[in-house]
């Protein structure tokens, strides 16, 4: 068994015995290959069902606000950011939570690894960089490095910052010389080039919400495409209306992404919803030097004012 996932469960296993948390959130194998799902855990004897492995790709930090009482929670880097943000958004208290980290290598970007195959993959299997993925027709051996999902190879920040126990040993951090290679080479577009990039992005849209369900920064209690007094933007498929949703659901995350590709995990169309929050984020870096998640105490960009801000945007 992968160490890592030992850890996991030994961990869990001695907090829920020991009364210490009411839950433990995590990951489970799913019904299909290259397939993990959320999973709480209340009863130690249902542990073995924790697992970790590089198809954890959605976010955990979309479930801890939503608890009563003490939880622990299997978070990668991402997730931990996220949780962060929480605490600094008041939306769950420090000692409310017990982090279980998790240094990340990297997800695997699934789509990727299922074009190479023309019929359904049976078994998916991995042995630290290497994948192995079956299906009746043929068996590849994969090098996991050549298949991680976009944001994994911009990540920077792949130990978790907050935790209060380690899975696994940390690992070496990635050091990039451009963070934002994909902005700059949309930032090179004319303007109606760059506006066929978004209307081509959001063309299959079917307005299904998964990337703002999945986001775990849309917490409102009544999001804007919801309210009716007034009404922000419309329901159907008006092209106007579905652009509106991704801009604007962007702009909120502005200064408080950490790029964690939930969004496009959740995505049913296969859409690169990151195109819409990237830019933001080198934005918010280049302008205000911050970086989502790194810090418990201050508060992110657009949520507080200092007379030094940068105006010269302002026509």
């Amino acid at each position: 068994m992968n160490t890592c996932i030992k850890k996991i469960r030994e961990l869990s296993a001695d907090l829920l015995e020991k009364g210490e948390v009411e839950k433990v959130i995590g990951f489970a194998k799913g019904t299909i290959p290259m397939a993990t799902s959320p999973i709480a855990i209340q009863k130690k004897q249902d542990v073995n069902k924790l697992v970790f492995n590089s198809t954890c790709g959605l976010n955990l930090a979309n479930y801890v606000s939503k608890g009563k009482g003490k939880i622990a929670v299997v978070t990668k880097g991402c997730d931990d950011r996220n949780i962060v943000t929480h605490i600094v958004e008041n939306q769950i208290q420090r000692d409310q939570i017990y982090i279980i980290g998790v240094p990340c290598t990297g997800m695997v970007d699934k789509p990727k690894i299922a074009a190479l195959f023309e019929d359904e993959i049976l078994e998916f299997s991995e042995d630290n960089d290497t994948l192995t993925v079956s299906s009746l027709l043929k068996t590849q051996t994969l090098k996991k490095q050549d298949y991680l999902k976009g944001n994994c190879f911009y990540c920077t920040h792949k130990n978790p910052v907050l935790y209060d126990v380690l899975a696994a040993d940390l690992v070496e951090e990635q050091k990039l010389d451009n963070l934002f290679p994909d902005v700059d080479q949309i930032e090179t577009l004319d303007e109606d080039a760059k506006w066929n990039h978004f209307e081509n992005l959001t063309k299959n849209c079917i307005r299904c919400y998964a990337c703002r369900n999945a986001c775990p920064l849309c917490y409102c209690p009544t999001c804007f495409v919801d309210e009716s007094d007034p009404q922000w933007v419309g329901k159907g498929q008006d092209k106007t209306d579905v652009n509106t949703f991704h801009f604007l659901r962007a702009f909120h995350c502005a200064g408080r992404c950490t790029d964690c590709g939930a969004c496009v995990e959740a995505c049913p169309m296969g859409i690169n919803v990151r195109d819409f929050t990237r830019k933001l984020n080198k934005d918010v870096l280049q302008l205000f030097g911050w970086e989502a998640g790194l810090d418990m105490i201050k508060r992110p960009p657009l949520d507080t004012y200092r007379p030094e801000d940068p105006d010269d945007f302002i026509k």
